[in-house]
């Protein structure tokens, strides 16, 4: 029997074309494996409904009762509302995406990921797509419910556009979370305290609860490294057409903007997650506990 499983001859092309359709099937199924669990949660932990849509529900309503006792316009109320369900996503990719290696090392789970015959990126980009469908869903709710409390109105009138705008942001944010998840491991215990650390100064930049042109010259920064930051700044163009309030820059330009953004975090994460199997293989410590 031959090293392929058959007992039957097989010549070079054919052995190489079947050996890259196992290696195929073995990534996309540690991609399925990896979302399974964030999709089915949807269903099997309702708890998870109070904490991802009430508590930035009422972050949300914070911001609306300022805005309507400033007497500012009723968009700036659709502004918040969309910020607020965008958080969701950097939260998302912030603890269930960048922290993600370093807890896995903690369980000593680790090993396994590094010994099975598949690529880590596979088992990130499951992560990101089953994040995504959650969080969504989670979003979703949120401008739903603040829509229809706080009367929001849009004025759509490029909804594919909008949709694309969307779909184009989670590429570098999701390709974002990929590469933290090889740095906070690299950093070790301060993973955590790192997750921390960027949360507050991600709302900030990207103007989740502003417009993002109020922040002046620190606008241009955003444009240059934050996702969220353009993403949003597209979409709340987009939403709210009639509004009279500028965006940073021209929707085109931004778009072009997050495709350059999703190569560049997308190639860095698989360089750093190369780096990552080097030191494994080399040094043997990043699936030690405690370090």
């Amino acid at each position: 029997m031959s090293r392929y499983g058959s007992t039957t001859a097989k010549n070079p092309r054919e052995a190489a074309e079947w050996s890259a359709g196992r290696v195929i099937r073995s990534n996309l199924r540690a991609v399925v494996g990896r979302a399974y669990p964030r999709v089915i949660s949807l269903a099997r932990e309702p708890s998870w409904l109070f904490f991802e849509i009430f508590l930035p529900f009422l972050a949300v309503s914070a911001f609306v009762f300022v805005y309507r006792a400033l007497d500012a316009p009723e968009d700036f109320i659709g502004f918040v509302v969309l910020g607020g369900a965008m958080t969701a996503f950097w939260l998302n990719v912030v603890w269930m995406m960048a922290a993600q290696f370093y807890w896995e090392k903690d369980q000593g789970n680790l090993e396994l990921y590094f010994t099975a015959p598949m690529h880590l990126m596979s088992i990130l980009a499951g992560m990101a797509i089953g994040g995504l469908v959650l969080t969504s869903s989670r979003a979703l709710a949120v401008i739903g419910i603040g829509s229809l409390v706080y009367g929001v109105t849009y004025d759509v009138q490029q909804p594919f556009l909008l949709a694309g705008v969307y779909l184009l942001t989670m590429i570098p944010l999701y390709g974002m979370g990929m590469l933290f998840a090889s740095l906070f491991l690299l950093w070790g215990r301060e993973a955590f305290h790192l997750a921390e650390l960027l949360q507050e100064p991600i709302y900030f930049l990207g103007g989740i609860n502003f417009p993002l042109r109020a922040i002046g010259p620190l606008a241009g920064v955003v444009m240059a490294t934050l996702p969220l930051g353009v993403g949003l700044d597209a979409m709340r163009q987009l939403a709210f057409a009639d509004s009279g309030v500028q965006g940073v820059l021209p929707v085109g330009t931004e778009v072009g903007i997050l495709a350059a953004m999703g190569v560049v975090f997308l190639v860095a994460a698989r360089m750093a997650l190369g780096y990552l199997e080097l030191l494994a293989r080399r040094e043997g410590r990043l699936t030690l506990r405690w370090q």
